[in-house]
């Protein structure tokens, strides 16, 4: 299988790290916005340097993997369904519902497999709690609560263009949210607070999040964000059932400490980032992505799966901004 790889910047050169030595990937063609920092990952990895992003699409890959810029995503993608590539992209398909809807008709209509990269669906404690949930052992779900909390706050310039921390952190939440409990959100309040820099106020953003979700089924859960928890990278999910209490994350690195004397735990240093937290996760959603673009199995998460997560997402940032409860079925119609 000859690979496309659309962006070299961190988290695409991870993704091509990964799949440089996958025995069904025989060629990695790489392109990118800036032609120097394509070749200087191909030659570090052996690959093929593409002179620019439609070079890539000239060379006729069998999949092609999109790791470039959140504002390139929808671009990319319209790209390869006019090419018919399976396709693989990091979240957000669009900045928008509206982008999102064009580009998932397109995929539609080209009849091609895509992936977006929820990597927390292939995380191994994420897996263990949607299984142990669905079998019953947590007894019957009455609440959840969620984390992400980056140890650090990301370059002023970013912000502008994320989305805001609903649409760029917390949709990660979302969709594990759903994928773990097989429920559906149904209505949000959302608040935030800054307390931190300018720039996060200036974007019309927050550096500190809060929201309340209720389920389909009234299960309650809670979601807490932070761009400043300085003691390091910490997400994770709490599941409180009438029967057990199950926690994801919480191992020896989890940048937690007790206040009980004579607690030594946890012993290790804690995640810095994601690449961290997450890394094997990333290598089986990779794994998947190939079996995807070999025709092995479907699309591990789809654009509807991910267009589901923004809805909610938009719904917070909705009520954040209003004040207000939000049903999601108003950002929906």
């Amino acid at each position: 299988m000859r690979v496309g790889f659309l962006g070299a910047g961190r988290i695409g050169a991870f993704h091509a790290e990964i799949l440089k030595d996958h025995p069904d990937v025989g060629e990695l063609i790489i392109g990118d916005a800036d032609p120097q920092r394509a070749r200087t990952l191909a030659e570090k990895l052996d690959a093929t340097a593409a002179d620019s992003v439609d070079a890539v699409f000239d060379a006729r890959p069998d999949a092609v993997c999109i790791a470039a810029a959140t504002a390139a995503h929808a671009e990319l993608i319209h790209k390869a369904a006019d090419a018919g590539i399976p396709t693989f992209c990091e979240k957000p398909i669009a900045l928008d519902v509206a982008g999102t809807l064009q580009v998932l008709e397109h995929v539609r209509a080209a009849g091609i497999p895509l992936h977006i990269g929820f990597q927390r669906r292939f995380d191994a404690g994420y897996r263990a709690a949607r299984e142990a949930l669905a079998a019953g052992q947590l007894g019957t779900l009455h609440r959840a609560h969620v984390i992400t909390a980056d140890p650090a706050p990301p370059h002023p310039s970013y912000v502008p263009t994320s989305g805001g921390i609903y649409r760029d952190c917390h949709i990660h939440d979302f969709d594990i949210i759903h994928w773990v409990t097989g429920r559906d959100v149904v209505e949000v309040f959302a608040v935030g607070a800054n307390r931190g820099a300018d720039f996060f106020r200036d974007a019309g953003d927050v550096d500190t999040s809060l929201a309340l979700l209720r389920l389909d089924d009234d299960t309650l859960v809670t979601v807490q964000g932070s761009r400043y928890n300085g003691a390091g990278y910490d997400v994770r999910m709490e599941l409180a059932g009438t029967e057990a209490t199950l926690v994801v994350g919480l191992d020896e690195r989890a940048p937690l400490r007790s206040a009980e004397p004579g607690v030594k735990w946890p012993s290790q240093q804690p995640y810095v980032n994601f690449l961290e937290r997450f890394a094997n996760a990333y290598v089986a959603e990779l794994n998947a992505f190939v079996d995807m673009a070999a025709g092995r199995i479907p699309s591990p998460c789809t654009g509807e799966e991910a267009l589901e997560a923004l809805y909610v997402a938009e719904a917070c940032d909705l009520s954040r901004r209003e004040g207000r409860p939000v049903r999601v079925a108003e950002v929906r119609a």
